[in-house]
């Protein structure tokens, strides 16, 4: 088991890779206006650029997953890192659509390393009663990555610096990070912790290597699939990803069409709401350390269903919905550290990589799932039914984690 010290190099560590990667992944939105300006793009050219960072993302969770379990969780860190700062690097300096294309393809690379590296990191360096905790620093960190691009961008305006000296400072400062970082873990990291993989796991790796590509996937996939417990967990991240994305995109909507409060007010609101959920993240890795992850996983779930059913009803006073509105995200956010330490109980060491991969893929299929859904309540029946929506999701939230815990048992 790694010392204490070491435990919180990793755990720190992992977290500014986290907030790394989280910025990578929002560094389009801040500068769609000076894209559309420079390059003549449209917004639908603007939104497969996005897009294409997801499809990759989605699309090599399951390979970095594989190879993080097999070759060990610095070289995927090690993509990671310097394909994301790359990246970072070729969006800074796009030229023309297909450049930019080209560097979402290379951002993406770099962003769906993470997860699977990540987690099983996290894990090998905690013990039950403190990986809520750690799970809680990776997810704030996370938080601040997506708040990071904006604030920077529009800092960069005001000061009159060009949009692309802003990305590049992000691209400079991420690589300096990556080199500080890699060189921390080879210094400083036991290798039973980056490479878990013992001398049995060694000798199956090799027989592995073998054996064709194709083969491996269809064996890995079998072996993914046949874990129920990771199965109903996928589907678990799949609609919390879905409600929050429903909770942060349509709150602002709600507060200014339902509640009559001006834009200006709204949307401070959502800023305070979002602060309030990534602090309250830590408050649920203190629950999930003290109670385990259960509890609080139910509880979370019970609270969105309760606070977006109230907000629903649209018959709250003023400073009722306010108050209910601050504590919206961390129904959601909350719970986070609860969810990766149940993943963390039902993976074993050689399998944490694929496992945390296939439930990345939950996340993003969340953020697919929810968009279209929602756009489709709202047109039909108004912002409210939105909220009625999301109140549902948390009710089959609920089920399906007492599904979850059910096959607890599961090795």
């Amino acid at each position: 088991m790694a010392s204490a010290d070491q435990s919180r190099l990793v755990v720190g560590l992992v977290g500014g890779s986290h907030l790394l990667n989280h910025a990578y992944f929002m560094l389009l939105p801040p500068i769609f206006g000076p894209l559309r300006a420079e390059l003549g793009l449209t917004d639908a050219q603007l939104g497969v650029a996005l897009g294409v960072i997801g499809v990759v993302v989605t699309a090599l969770q399951l390979p970095f997953g594989s190879l993080s379990d097999s070759r060990g969780r610095t070289p995927v860190l090690a993509i990671s890192l310097t394909f994301g700062a790359l990246g970072a690097l070729l969006t800074a300096t796009a030229q023309s659509y297909v450049w930019l294309l080209a560097a979402s393809v290379v951002v993406g690379i770099g962003i769906a390393g993470h997860h699977p590296a990540h987690y099983p990191l996290i894990g090998a360096v905690t013990t039950p009663d403190t990986r809520g905790r750690a799970y809680s620093v990776h997810g704030f960190t996370g938080v601040l990555g997506f708040a990071a691009p904006p604030a920077i961008v529009a800092a960069a305006a005001t000061a009159g610096v060009d949009w692309r000296l802003a990305i590049g400072a992000i691209a400079a400062g991420g690589s300096v990070y990556g080199v500080a970082c890699l060189l921390a873990f080879a210094s400083y990291v036991d290798r039973e912790v980056t490479h878990p993989s013992g001398d049995e796991n060694r000798s199956k790796r090799s027989a592995a290597s073998n054996r064709s590509l194709a083969v491996r996937i269809r064996r890995e996939l079998r072996s993914l699939l046949a874990s129920r417990s990771i199965v109903a967990l996928t589907v678990l991240w799949l609609l919390t990803s879905t409600a929050g994305w429903g909770v942060k995109q349509y709150t602002a909507t709600l507060l200014s069409a339902g509640y009559k409060l001006s834009d200006a007010t709204a949307n401070a609101t959502v800023s305070a709401m979002l602060a309030v959920g990534a602090v309250l993240i830590f408050g649920g890795g203190w629950l999930t350390d003290r109670y385990a992850a259960g509890p609080v996983l139910i509880g979370g779930y019970a609270a969105l269903v309760v606070v977006a059913s109230l907000l629903a009803v649209g018959a709250l006073p003023t400073i009722g919905a306010l108050a209910l509105v601050l504590v919206l995200s961390a129904t959601v956010d909350a719970s986070r550290p609860a969810r990766a330490a149940l993943a963390d109980a039902f993976s074993t060491d050689d399998t944490a990589g694929k496992n945390f991969g296939l439930l990345t893929i939950g996340i993003s299929g969340g953020a697919a799932v929810a968009p279209p859904v929602f756009s489709v309540f709202l047109g039909r029946f108004g912002v409210n039914a939105v909220f009625w929506a999301i109140g549902g999701v948390g009710v089959v939230a609920i089920g399906l984690t007492v599904v979850v815990l059910s096959v607890a048992g599961e090795p």
